[in-house]
């Protein structure tokens, strides 16, 4: 069985698709090669700044020969009928059989079709694959019509077996394909030979490429720690810078340089993201946190060490911070004599056509901050103020050129006008959660704000109709609801939605979208859907930490035996009790009577029940869910018993309707924590 190696090699392919490009590759020639009949034990793909590698083994030499008999119309069938099946075929009408059906004589062909070599097949699947690779970008060049993402220099095609290897003959777009690469662009120029897997990856590290993008981030994750290490630093972890950079180069050469001291000043979150995302560069930091040194990849071992790239790259650095600094000195100057002049031009910034301006906006967030200020226990003053500044940062000169640092640089704007602590953390923290495994506040003015701040979304948005549908969710409300959530159920927050919104509450399709989000958060933390179904049936559904406490109670019940049995007997008391009322046409609701009771069982549920009641209603009252589901499960053995030495539907009607009555009065306690009707099994 042939191994098969595949290279395109082009100019640099952007960071950003080279992971994707890949994937494509490998998945799109190995879909062709196993539609064709053509197997194989494994595959893998690497991507380098210049070059997509597709590297697969244990590939069959030929694909079967393949005989298919397809049934067709009936001899007397009109013509075109005929003419279809041969076209669908590929057969003339003398190479089809007529044989005896149910409904008379009808055309039947065989198709054969005899095996191919796997070199046929791997040059067709090729040549699609490169015709039609999805680049989100790409461009035409020359006089060919052939698009790629940059100019497309050679293809390499081989497959290798113990007899040697042997190029597939694949020509695209003027491109034939051979047995050669290239490696390094400036450290090993010109082209040399391969003839397998090993030996092309063993010849590019030697021409100063990493073919691996995950061995190429190791290196860098390694030798960049070093360097920091060597000089008591640390080098600050950033996983999606770190495979952006890899990305960049083919031979990642490490070099640290100095910052400059006239930029010290400067909160270290500027610097790390003006370093990262105007020149690719990681930040370091010293023992106490301050960022003094950046770190840079070259993609070239320099004579000199690297002093002369990182003497450029230190100018560019330094004409980059420079314009940071501006920023953050004339943001400071407007700061210091308040935000207001900040808010006051978010005016005429337009949040949405329908809804106003963005200072529309955070009025109605600070009106509403200080209605639900004292259920969360933050005061109304302070919640107020901090939503009138905490998006002020948005007409500020550093978050114009830096969005990412929304927030952040409002807690330092306010922090240098002087406001309170509380007020100028909620600027940063209005925002979270972002996503669900980002941190929620715990701040009550923070929280305050950040929820003020997403149900203003969720109600403005479903004021004008403009909802989440299917996988569109242009206005982020999904992740608005699941904020909501996370931000009262991580807090402990009782907040019921109805009364919390002034001019009353959220609607009831609105509380169905919360209800929506809530049931997957609760199912990703293991709650079955029907116990989140059997609370949400519950009076106090508006309220989310009522439900979710509701929830966990129910499932930690359900986990016991005792729990699940309970469940059983409660469908079978409530069973029987439904079939009654519907045969005799009565409810039977009125309260049992112990005198009536003729079985030791049934004057031992008598009492089972009252104790449960007596445990049952306090805990109710106290919210206590867990003792007063455990009291529910409690019941089981006697309900159990119950069933089993007495027969409900008695000839003494007395005590026919003594034992609806008490099936009433099971399935009203059981229902009292949640509507055990929902749970399934």
């Amino acid at each position: 069985m042939p191994d098969l190696l595949i290279e395109l090699f082009s100019e640099e392919i952007p960071a950003r698709m080279q992971a994707r490009a890949a994937d494509d590759l490998k998945s799109m020639m190995t879909d062709r090669m196993v539609e064709a009949g053509l197997t194989y034990a494994h595959a893998a793909a690497f991507a380098t700044p210049r070059r997509l590698t597709l590297a697969v083994e244990g590939l069959t030499d030929h694909s079967p020969a393949t005989r298919e008999e397809r049934k067709g119309p009936r001899v007397d069938a009109p013509e075109k009928a005929l003419e279809g099946f041969l076209r669908s075929t590929g057969l003339s009408k003398d190479q089809l059989e007529a044989r005896d059906d149910k409904k008379g004589q009808v055309w039947f062909a065989t198709i054969e079709k005899p095996g191919r070599p796997a070199e046929e097949i791997v040059a067709e699947a090729l040549t699609q694959v490169i015709e039609g690779f999805p680049w989100p970008k790409s461009m035409r060049w020359g006089e060919g019509s052939l698009r790629w993402v940059r100019p497309l220099h050679s293809i390499l095609c081989i497959l290798t077996d113990e007899e040697g290897h042997r190029v597939v003959p694949v020509e695209v777009a003027g491109y034939a394909a051979g047995d050669t690469t290239e490696g390094h662009r400036f450290l090993s120029p010109g082209r040399f030979r391969v003839s397998s897997f090993d030996d092309y990856a063993a010849k590019l590290k030697r021409a100063h490429v990493i073919l691996d993008p995950e061995e190429r981030r190791e290196r860098i994750r390694h030798e960049a720690q070093n360097l920091a290490f060597a000089q008591g630093l640390e080098v600050i972890e950033d996983n999606g810078l770190l495979a952006e950079v890899a990305g960049l180069v083919e031979w990642p050469v490490p070099l640290m340089g100095e910052i400059g001291a006239e930029f010290m000043e400067l909160p270290p979150e500027v610097l790390q993201t003006s370093m990262k995302e105007h020149q690719k560069f990681f930040s370091v930091r010293d023992r106490t946190g301050k960022i003094v040194r950046f770190l840079t990849v070259a993609n070239i071992e320099a004579p000199d060490d690297g002093a002369a790239i990182l003497a450029g790259n230190g100018r560019v650095l330094r004409a980059r911070l420079s314009d940071a600094k501006f920023f953050w000195e004339n943001d400071l100057a407007v700061a210091k004599d308040g935000m207001g002049a900040w808010t006051d031009k978010l005016a005429n910034v337009t949040f949405h056509n329908k809804l106003g301006s963005q200072k529309d906006r955070i009025e109605r967030i600070a009106a509403l901050a200080r209605e639900i200020a004292p259920m969360v226990g933050a005061g109304p003053d302070a919640a107020g103020r901090a939503a009138l500044i905490a998006k002020a940062d948005l007409s500020s000169e550093m978050v114009y050129e830096f969005p990412e640092l929304q927030g952040l640089m409002g807690r330092y704007y306010a922090e240098a006008a002087g406001l309170p602590a509380d007020v100028a953390a909620a600027a940063e923290e209005h925002y979270r959660p972002l996503g669900p495994s980002d941190d929620v506040p715990t701040a009550p003015v923070s929280v305050t704000v950040a929820l003020a701040d997403k149900l203003d979304t969720l109600t403005g948005f479903w004021a004008i109709d403009e909802k989440p549908t299917g996988s569109k969710d242009p206005f982020a409300l999904r992740r608005a609801a699941l904020g909501v959530i996370r931000l009262v159920t991580v807090n402990g927050l009782r907040l019921p939605l109805q009364s919390a919104v002034p001019g009353g509450g959220v609607s009831d399709d609105l509380l169905s979208f919360f209800h929506d989000r809530l049931k997957v958060h609760l199912r990703d933390r293991g709650i079955r859907h029907d116990v989140i179904d059997a609370v949400l049936a519950m009076p106090g559904s508006d309220d989310l930490a009522l439900v979710t406490a509701r929830a966990e109670a129910l499932a930690g019940v359900l986990a016991t035996d005792d729990g699940e049995n309970l469940v059983q007997g409660f469908k079978r008391a409530n069973n029987l009790l439904t079939q009654a009322e519907a045969q005799d046409g009565v409810a039977y609701e009125f309260g049992p009577d112990e005198k009536f009771a003729e079985a030791a069982e049934e004057k031992a549920l008598f009492k089972a029940l009252d104790e449960a009641e007596a445990k049952i209603g306090p805990a109710m009252e106290a919210e206590d869910f867990g003792t007063a589901m455990e009291a529910m499960a409690a019941l089981r053995a006697p309900i159990d018993a119950f069933f089993e030495a007495v027969q409900i539907n008695t000839d003494n009607q007395i005590v026919r309707r003594n034992r609806l009555n008490l099936l009433h009065r099971i399935r009203q306690i059981c229902l009292a924590a949640a509507d055990l009707t929902r749970i399934e099994g």
